[in-house]
């Protein structure tokens, strides 16, 4: 191999036409595990195992990848999406909870993760469970749009550290999590971002962007709470400061009753609308 020569860059994956299948072959399986690390960029130890993924598709389990429609006969079916969860107890009743929805990233913004969700809707209405749960990361703007704004769930709980990110948990980023809830038997019709309405109980400090002190305060019927809308391009410090200011204020919030019902958006700036429960007013 010459100096020169080296990995050659690969190219974005076209929007071609693409299938959504359930999964059940063990070694169709093991290609589920690459989609993750696709999408997350994930080590070897964070990876969800394919015979985690053959367990549950026999127990219950909805287990969805996206292929290529036009990929030719007899030939490795290689997925760039994945959808997967298993049957929950939650309250005494049963729901599915679903713990992985991945995209390639060249598929991101192709509406691939909405058709996603609601193939595995079909197979859990299909088994007679009307609602599902999942988590995601509060500080992803992307992520609140899909599952607020495209999908009509709502986020009702806040779980600090809900995953150990780490070896060490005084080094480690902290993994916060929103649970998001969703009735599967009146999903509501996705919706472009409503202008901000309501008083604001976080936002970036003016001409600057790191988060103003919260306000943690106020009994308004709605409030807002700023988000990066790119997170995911600061530096670590910032990050962590959007995290920790996040944390006290939807954790104040929603601890006395408040849900994140949606995603506003003004100009670049993102927000999360809480909205009063009024069974818990």
């Amino acid at each position: 191999m010459s100096a020169a020569s080296g990995p050659v860059p690969e190219a974005p994956l076209p929007k071609r036409p693409y299938v959504i299948r359930d999964v059940t072959d063990p070694w169709a399986m093991r290609g589920l595990e690459g989609v993750q690390v696709d999408a997350w960029g994930y080590p070897d130890r964070e990876v969800l195992p394919s015979s985690m993924f053959r367990i549950s598709s026999v127990c219950g389990g909805v287990v969805l990848g996206a292929y290529a429609a036009d990929a030719p006969e007899g030939g490795p079916q290689l997925p760039f999406g994945l959808a997967y969860g298993f049957p929950a107890l939650v309250g005494g009743q049963l729901w599915h909870h679903s713990h992985l929805l991945a995209v390639h990233p060249d598929w991101r913004g192709s509406g691939l993760a909405v058709a996603l969700k609601y193939a595995q809707r079909e197979r859990v209405l299909a088994q007679g469970i009307q609602r599902m749960t999942w988590t995601f990361d509060p500080l992803i703007a992307r992520n609140a749009r899909l599952n607020l704004g495209k999908l009509g769930a709502r986020a009702v709980s806040y779980h600090p550290d809900w995953y150990a990110m780490g070896d060490d948990p005084a080094t480690a980023f902290p993994a916060d999590r929103l649970m998001i809830e969703w009735d599967l038997s009146q999903p509501r019709a996705a919706h472009p971002p409503p202008a901000p309405d309501g008083e604001v109980v976080l936002a970036a400090v003016p001409e600057g962007e790191e988060p103003d002190a919260p306000r943690l305060n106020l009994n308004d019927p709605q409030v807002l709470a700023e988000v990066p809308r790119k997170a995911e391009l600061m530096n670590e410090a910032l990050r962590l400061g959007w995290r920790l200011a996040l944390r006290e204020v939807l954790g104040e919030y929603m601890g006395r009753g408040y849900v994140v019902t949606d995603v506003a958006a003004d100009g670049e700036r993102v927000y999360y609308v809480l909205t009063r429960d009024p069974q818990t007013a």
